[in-house]
């Protein structure tokens, strides 16, 4: 018997409506969205969640983020203090993922049996609309496999999960291209940034008034519940194993006894004649490039036979941070 394979749609009305159905009934739907693609289902729908469970062989000990259209849609799953309104305001619609108390009717199954819950109101408008469509908050981590590299077009959703899903929206590649910052609020005198990404501390320090831990967190173990997604030591991970230094020069490909067996990846692209196995991420290194291109170039390197993928890592505070932080579980052996 074939492989069943999801078929791709464009954001028209038309599809939008199909598609918000399709949540209402309880199916996935792989989602576009400006940090990476998500895999949808109705959040109040423990049976629809647990479909991406299952779709993307993911432990329930890793929680979902609850997506919503607009940010006065929040008091229907969470508590929301002075300082979440604040955030709210400055940075919803956006990149920005807040951990707080979980009212009842968000599903134990979604918040890994926490009394918390992850929520954040997306960008990308086509997503938007489709949540405002379907009538419901939308539970949507990634759309690939569970641990690997995550996707940021719908050719990557369509390569990790089309066997296993009905539906991919296309809304064109993420714009941002990695994951969501994730801040636990739930003392909202203590903020504490669980994942980073595009929005640093240092911004919503600003809006807040108060610091914001931006300690490198804690990994965490597998098995046990997990506030937040994408905390765990390997996460984001290439099947080929990585390497990751300061800085990389050509020098140190002609030294390599790996020869074309390995794949080297720069920021920036390095000047003069280039082996065919030196690649870069943004050809001058700017650091939005970069975190847009990264995701991908994995991606693309992990499926062109390379036994080993060298890595330069980024420097400098803000999207650095993010940015290292992927490389880093990406890298990591366990």
């Amino acid at each position: 018997m074939a492989k069943r394979t999801a078929k791709i749609y464009r954001p028209t009305s038309r599809n939008l409506a199909r598609l918000a159905h399709a949540l209402r009934e309880g199916e996935l739907v792989a989602v576009p969205t400006e940090t990476v693609y998500g895999l949808a289902a109705d959040a109040l729908n423990a049976a629809a969640c647990r479909k991406i469970f299952r779709a993307k062989r993911r432990p329930t000990s890793d929680p979902l983020i609850v997506h919503l259209a607009k940010a006065s849609d929040l008091t229907r799953v969470a508590e929301a203090s002075e300082a979440v309104w604040k955030l709210a305001k400055h940075f919803w619609p956006g990149p920005l993922t807040l951990v707080l108390p979980r009212k009842p009717i968000v599903p134990e199954l979604v918040t890994a049996g926490l009394p918390s819950v992850a929520v954040r109101v997306p960008r990308h408008a086509a997503f938007r609309r489709l949540i405002a469509l379907a009538g419901t908050p939308l539970a949507a981590p990634s759309a690939n496999p569970f641990g690997y590299v995550s996707p940021t077009n719908a050719d990557h959703v369509l390569a990790g999960l089309g066997s296993r899903i009905s539906h991919i929206l296309d809304g064109g590649a993420s714009r941002i291209g990695l994951e969501s910052t994730i801040v636990d609020l739930r003392d909202p005198t203590q903020p504490k940034i669980l994942r980073p990404g595009a929005i640093g501390a240092d911004e919503i320090s600003a809006v807040l008034g108060v610091p914001v831990a931006a300690r490198k967190p804690a990994r965490a173990k597998k098995m046990s519940a997990q506030i937040a997604p994408g905390l765990l030591t390997r996460h984001y991970s290439p099947r080929t194993p990585v390497s990751l230094h300061s800085s990389l020069t050509l020098r140190d490909v002609a030294r390599s006894t790996g020869g074309k067996r390995e794949a080297w990846v720069f920021l920036a692209k390095p000047a003069g004649k280039l082996p065919p196995n030196v690649f870069w991420l943004d050809r001058r290194g700017s650091l939005a490039g970069v975190a847009r291109r990264l995701f991908g170039v994995l991606r693309e390197l992990d499926g062109a036979g390379y036994q080993h993928l060298h890595v330069e890592r980024a420097s400098g505070d803000g999207l650095a941070i993010a940015i290292n932080d992927r490389l880093e579980r990406a890298a990591a052996k366990a």
